[in-house]
């Protein structure tokens, strides 16, 4: 596991970065899809782990999460609005036919939501902010004292940054809204669900996440 943060562990995935998996403070934070279970369990030997958390309701972010909660015998925590889809193993899909086909293929195994995460939560040290848009009730974690975020879909870094694929977001306007949205809090270190971590210098300059939200359609 690689720490990038005081109490937050990068799970090293295969290929490295293109689903990934997080250890902060003692909460996972997704579980990738149901192929990745063994790796997930076996990196998380030796740390505590008290609860689950899964930033939407997309199979390879919660592919695992039954797996994994049966094993450790510990809570699976989603977005209010995402919580049904997880425990019905039922996603959303974008609209159009593609996401439609997508929709009937195997599912992974649903599991209860014990606790249904809304605006200002806490996770660990994070807060829980309500981002919608990649899915009904994405959810991102922010923590204030060393402004390192966790942004899930939100954006994506395949390889460069920018806004989830079309065809797999549930309301794509949402999602801008949602990228504007945590572009403004000026991270310093970026988490992302799918690519590499990004490490950003504050400055009085636009940074990264801002350049590609000022770029959306409908911004300035």
């Amino acid at each position: 596991m690689r720490q990038l943060a005081v109490g937050v562990g990068q799970l090293l995935g295969r290929p490295p970065h293109f689903m990934n998996a997080y250890l902060v403070d003692d909460v996972l934070v997704d579980a990738g899809t149901p192929a990745a279970a063994g790796r997930i369990l076996r990196q998380l030997q030796g740390h505590e782990v008290n609860a689950h958390v899964v930033t939407h309701a997309h199979p390879d972010h919660f592919g695992s999460s039954h797996a994994v909660c049966e094993k450790l015998g510990i809570p699976l925590w989603a977005g209010a609005g995402d919580a049904e889809a997880i425990e019905t193993a039922s996603p959303v899909p974008a609209p159009g036919r593609i996401p439609a086909l997508m929709a009937r293929g195997k599912m992974p195994s649903p599991h209860p939501v014990s606790r249904r995460l809304v605006e200002g939560d806490q996770v660990g040290s994070f807060t829980v902010l309500d981002v919608p848009g990649h899915s009904p009730g994405h959810i991102a974690l922010w923590r204030e004292s060393d402004r390192t975020l966790l942004c899930g879909d939100v954006f994506f870094r395949l390889p460069k940054v920018s806004a989830p694929w079309n065809f797999l977001t549930f309301d794509v306007e949402r999602n801008h809204q949602a990228m504007r949205r945590l572009a403004a809090l000026r991270p310093a270190l970026v988490l992302f669900g799918h690519g590499k971590p990004l490490r950003q210098i504050t400055s009085d300059q636009p940074d990264l996440l801002a350049r590609v939200a000022d770029a959306l359609p409908g911004s300035g």
